[in-house]
């Protein structure tokens, strides 16, 4: 039994996995009576009278070819979310094995480890929002699982490369490295280092730098057999016709892409400038990512004034090592700028109050 095959649940390793209609079928032509569809076509007539190819052969082509890897090393999911719940009900006995998260971090992970009654060991960044190793391996007992999400969101940092060769040269489990927002990042996505580890999951998505956060397409890279495993227990179309023609279509323009990265970069250095100049600031955290973690001086009531402007942030105040912050994604130049005037003019209100 290899070393992946240990790790995963009993059930899941006899489990009988659903054969669809298109599985006894891999061609492109044909008269097709065999799944029960429309034949005559959609009301909307745009060609999705048709279920979508299930294992989105074509799609992953153009995606492992990008990334530098091979197609069964890819596995598609309905936005990322999807990958990590599989993950866990791949590997996870409820109420025995456990996930360890990293807070403060993506909220999903506990989500999906709750909803599958698999616990949760949480050990916390260290104040620099790095991993705590120490803490890490004194805890690691019945872990199957270990989130690490590099940036980090909502710190927007990068985990230390040295420290995450650490943990998988010496975690006994599978390890999930979510590369959300490495697009935003200057150091290099994992991927060329898959080989060498066949416990480590890297997740990437389509939201962020490619804007396709309304198709709803999240990627994992991994060694085969974890691909495989996923494969077993997925739903049958879990990714839709629309979204596998709409995201076949983005990749035709990497260049465009490339440029959103670059403004979305300029952006972010003027908006880290700009928050630094308020006197309602008291940290601008580091960034990696298209976001900004900002620490103020009284984080709830400057949201509840933007709220009041229709501007919307995301309170993170309550989140471990996030005491008084917000996350502010960085928005277009017209949008930061009425962010930035807006929180002036919440500054000096606050400034005649507080001299009353």
């Amino acid at each position: 039994m290899s070393d992946i095959q240990r790790l995963v649940r009993d059930n899941i390793r006899r489990l009988k996995p659903y054969s669809c209609a298109r599985d006894e079928y891999r061609g492109s032509r044909g008269i097709f009576l065999d799944a029960n569809e429309n034949s005559f076509g959609s009301v909307l007539d745009v060609g999705l009278n048709r279920y979508p190819d299930p294992h989105q052969l074509e799609l992953k082509a153009r995606i492992a070819a990008i990334r530098g890897t091979t197609p069964e090393r890819v596995f598609l999911g309905n936005g990322s979310d999807e990958v990590i719940d599989l993950l866990i009900r791949v590997l996870c006995e409820p109420q025995r094995d456990k996930v360890m998260i990293l807070p403060p971090t993506y909220g999903m992970y506990r989500v999906a480890a709750d909803v599958n009654d698999v616990p949760v060991v949480e050990t916390p960044l260290t104040a620099g929002f790095q991993l705590d190793l120490d803490k890490i391996f004194a805890q690691t007992e019945d872990v199957k699982l270990l989130f690490i999400c590099s940036p980090n969101n909502p710190s927007g940092n990068l985990i230390r490369e040295k420290d995450i060769s650490t943990v998988l040269d010496n975690f006994d489990g599978v390890v999930v490295l979510d590369e959300a927002y490495m697009d935003f990042a200057p150091g290099q996505s994992w991927l060329p280092r898959l080989n060498q580890y066949r416990q480590l999951v890297i997740m990437q998505t389509f939201s962020k730098a490619w804007g396709l956060a309304g198709v709803r397409l999240g990627m994992a890279f991994a060694d085969p057999e974890i691909i495989e495993l996923l494969t077993k227990i997925k739903y049958p179309y879990n990714v839709s016709g629309s979204t596998q023609q709409l995201t076949l279509e983005a990749l035709s323009y990497p260049d465009k892409k490339e440029e959103m990265v670059r403004r979305i970069l300029a952006e972010r250095k003027r908006l880290i400038t700009e928050l630094k100049g308020l006197t309602i600031v008291r940290t601008v955290y580091p960034s990696d990512a298209n976001f900004l973690l900002v620490k103020f001086r009284d984080a709830r009531q400057v949201f509840e004034y933007l709220r009041e402007k229709q501007i919307v942030v995301r309170d993170r105040s309550t989140v471990i090592r996030c005491d008084n912050c917000l996350r502010i994604t960085v928005g277009k130049p017209k949008e930061n700028m009425t962010l930035i005037k807006t929180l002036e003019k919440f500054s000096g209100e606050h400034a005649e109050t507080s001299e009353k």
